[in-house]
């Protein structure tokens, strides 16, 4: 119903800002005025933007952003209703990537021991907690850098996917570091939903905060997902010392994916005592620090480049306050992380999730609904 309003409206205005070739040509910002913010409201899902494009729109006016993002949702979604998700660590520490955020890195000091995987009994009984507080998808992650020589993990989280979607009927993510296209298709198999596999940063920053596995790699793992026909779940975090220009080309590498990712997860960096992050961090003044009006202005030029995407308040959202969350809403965001903890993170619970969304006039999701 949303397309078939949007497609009737572009179609009114097309010769006013006319949308030149296929859905898949290079946009062209109209010469009569209009900025790239307009043409990104009329323009339906592409694949080509520019990073001058995405300069503009992200620094546009931040109340006629977030107002244009608003229309962009409804345009595309049912404004009424909210994904949650549930994500559970199934396989904790012992990464060998050198992440200077992540706790369950093996080169990072915190704490944090490595664990085998769990057991499938234990899953299901986290998964029927989360569908009995309301969550439509369960998500598991293992620290893994990749699935290489590990059939047999790969073969019990395969069995995890199907009881989950067979006996509980919930979408099911997974996000188990590096696969193959072969990998992919085992999971495709098994009735996998999503795979998250996030690119973090922009390409520039990248090497910055990661080492061992280059940009590219992330990348190739996406594109093996999304051959095999499951959805791409992929997005970033925000606060790891970048700049606005990061935000801008984290966006472009995102809204050039063809498709685009089926959803997209917006983490704000919680600062983990003994990563390099936080200590990096810890020295750079507040004014160099990740502001909240940056987060808005990611959500919302991300909603405008891509429309059909679930954007995602991931990690660190227990940071937030109430009030910064309905904003990040009106900003295109329309699923959350919600229950009893994200990976080694807070995690905001159902009962006060529950409770906030009834207050804005928002109601959960159904399984299998996009």
């Amino acid at each position: 119903m949303f397309k078939r309003l949007f497609h009737t409206s572009v179609k009114r205005l097309s010769s006013t800002f006319p949308l030149e070739g296929s859905p898949n040509s290079p946009l062209v910002v109209p010469q009569n005025g209009s900025s790239a913010l307009t043409f990104a409201s009329l323009t339906s899902s592409n694949s080509n933007w520019t990073k001058q494009q995405i300069h503009e729109i992200y620094h546009s006016p931040l109340m006629e952003l977030v107002h244009r993002a608003q229309l962009q949702h409804r345009k595309y979604h049912n404004p009424e209703e909210v994904q949650l998700c549930t994500l559970l660590s199934i396989k904790t520490g012992g990464c060998t990537e050198d992440c200077k955020y992540c706790s369950q890195s093996s080169r990072n000091d915190t704490g944090l021991k490595a664990e085998k995987l769990i057991k499938i009994e234990e899953v299901m009984k986290k998964a029927k907690i989360a569908k009995e507080n309301g969550s439509t998808r369960f998500c598991m992650g293992a620290a893994w850098r990749d699935m290489q020589g590990r059939k047999s993990g790969l073969d019990k989280i395969g069995e995890m996917v199907k009881r989950i979607n067979t006996e509980l009927e919930m979408e099911t993510c997974v996000t188990l570091g590096m696969v193959d296209e072969q990998q992919a298709k085992a999971l495709k198999n098994s009735g996998l939903t999503a795979y998250n596999h996030n690119i973090d940063t922009s390409r520039e920053h990248y090497p910055n905060v990661i080492s061992t596995r280059k940009y590219d790699d992330r990348l190739e793992t996406i594109k093996n997902v999304q051959k095999a026909g499951i959805k791409a779940c992929t997005g970033g975090i925000l606060g790891l010392g970048e700049t606005t220009d990061d935000h801008i080309s984290f966006l472009h590498t995102l809204s050039n994916m063809s498709p685009h990712p089926e959803s997209l997860p917006i983490n704000r960096l919680v600062p983990i005592k003994g990563t390099p992050i936080e200590k990096e961090l810890r020295s750079k003044p507040k004014e160099m620090q990740l502001q909240f009006d940056s987060i808005l202005r990611t959500i919302a030029t991300a909603r405008l480049l891509m429309p059909e995407s679930i954007i995602r308040l991931a990690a660190g959202r227990y940071t937030m306050k109430e009030h910064e969350q309905f904003l990040c809403f009106m900003s295109g965001c329309n699923a959350i992380f919600t229950g009893e903890k994200m990976l080694t993170t807070m995690c905001n619970g159902w009962d006060e999730d529950i409770a906030m969304l009834k207050k804005w006039g928002l109601r959960p999701m159904k399984s299998f609904s996009k």
